[in-house]
């Protein structure tokens, strides 16, 4: 079944590592077979990166993209026990990404990582708070 994705102006889609830049108006494309990719809005740049929630979803996308994922599965594997060592709540969020791997849908993983990043930001807040209220 294709997909019909709407792009908005200058906005980047990657398919299958490449870059696509729209032009000043929206854009609609259809996508009619299997393929990678990656909008604009569910990338996270690995310079914006800064916390190691943000640092597994880089690896995601890198494994979302990738040709042969297996190196990249090891780096993933390292970087969620690290990340379950700091922040056990994590587990329910971990669950999802390695489920939906091994399922090979890793577009799913990508998104469960974004909520995992949601969830990594509320608890600095909430650690924030509590060191500025002491």
């Amino acid at each position: 079944m294709p997909l019909r994705i709407t792009l908005k102006p200058f906005e980047r889609l990657i398919i299958n590592g490449a870059s696509i830049r729209n032009g000043s108006r929206n854009s609609n494309f259809l996508i009619e077979n299997q393929c990678k990719f990656l909008r604009e809005g569910e990338i996270i740049h690995e310079s914006e990166a800064d916390t190691p929630c943000k640092k597994l979803c880089v690896t995601l996308q890198v494994l979302h993209l990738s040709e042969d994922p297996a190196e990249v599965e090891n780096l993933f594997f390292l970087q969620a026990v690290d990340i379950m060592k700091m922040m056990p709540s994590a587990a329910s969020f971990m669950s999802v990404i390695q489920n939906a791997l091994a399922e090979k849908n890793t577009h799913a993983a990508i998104k469960a990582g974004k909520q995992l990043v949601y969830h990594e930001r509320d608890l600095l807040a909430a650690r924030s708070d509590e060191t500025a209220a002491a």
